[in-house]
């Protein structure tokens, strides 16, 4: 058991020198553990010397390059309390840009690394938390609040589907559905047709959201290759390029290319830890901050331009 809560069972083939390496959570809500294998390979001393194996810090696997991600030794470290805190600031910059200053191209540049931070964070919270149905139904009731304050915010209808396709709702209905997904996967019970009806029904449903059903495919993949820090990665980068392409053909060529922008947010998810943070409040923080900030930026809105929204798309 480590300082984060998470149990690793490690099991060793005398004969092979075959380590398998398996991160249990146990989740409350079903009384079971629910897991994912972090490494499995072959090697003699395959998990390094044993003075990296454990110390005063935790459970240490140094010899495991990007495969046990939140031990893995950097020069700049970022909690997950640090993410989240550039990841908020990063985003108000691409809502200031969406309501308030248009001209400023800039600010939805750099706001386009914020989704891939969130969507990072979301699934170390559904790997870390200790009862996904109380996650999962705070995540839910956040992302009904948050409709209300992000289609107040950029002038849109509260109703879906009543204009455009795109943005009629906020990221955190793809990021519940993300993690549902999560779930879904990681489940024995279901056959695979089963996992793909709900995949294609959870696509269908966060069609709507901002960053689409890109961001809850991105999610799924993000937790499936957790682990594996470079896989995780490209398919983060395969779904954006996905969602720039819509964009390509069918709205703006040239925020097309800004969505790009989001690669340079992999470097800061590198430098992540694998802590949470001194703060533990850090989750309220961002619960009440994401609608809060958006009210706000409605407020002013309609001071300065009345009841227009003037969102170009993000």
């Amino acid at each position: 058991m480590d300082l984060q809560d998470r149990l690793h069972i490690v099991l060793r083939d005398a004969r092979s020198a075959r380590y398998k390496v398996t991160d249990l959570v146990y989740d409350s809500g079903s009384g079971e553990f629910t897991g994912t294998v972090l490494l499995d390979g072959d090697g003699i001393n395959y998990m390094g010397p044993p003075e990296n194996k454990r110390n005063s810090t935790g459970t240490r696997y140094n010899n495991v390059s990007n495969k046990l991600h939140s031990t893995a030794a950097t020069s700049f470290d970022l909690s997950a309390a640090a993410l989240h805190i550039i990841a908020m600031t990063l985003m108000l910059m691409d809502h200031l840009w969406a309501t308030l200053l248009p001209a400023q191209e800039w600010l939805t540049c750099a706001g386009r690394l914020a989704f891939p931070i969130f969507a990072f964070m979301a699934v170390e919270g559904y790997f870390h938390t200790r009862s996904f149905k109380k996650y999962a139904l705070r995540l839910l009731a956040f992302a009904v609040i948050s409709h209300f304050a992000y289609n107040f915010a950029f002038g849109i209808p509260f109703m879906p589907f009543t204009t455009t396709a795109f943005n009629q709702t906020s990221v955190i209905w793809s990021l519940f559905w993300g993690l549902i997904l999560l779930k879904v996967n990681g489940s024995d019970k279901l056959a695979t047709w089963q996992k793909i009806s709900i995949i294609i029904i959870a696509c269908g449903v966060s069609f709507c959201s901002d960053w689409s059903c890109i961001a809850t495919m991105a999610i799924l993949y993000i937790g499936t290759y957790r682990g594996n820090f470079n896989k995780q990665m490209t398919w983060m980068m395969i779904w954006v390029a996905v969602y720039a392409a819509v964009y390509f053909l069918f709205i703006n060529k040239v925020y097309a290319v800004i969505q790009l922008f989001a690669a340079l947010a992999i470097p800061l998810l590198k430098s992540y830890n694998g802590e949470r943070g001194s703060w533990k409040g850090m989750k309220w923080l961002f619960y009440i901050y994401y609608p809060a900030h958006l009210i706000i930026c409605g407020i002013i809105r309609l001071l300065l331009h009345g009841n227009i929204g003037i969102m170009i798309g993000s």
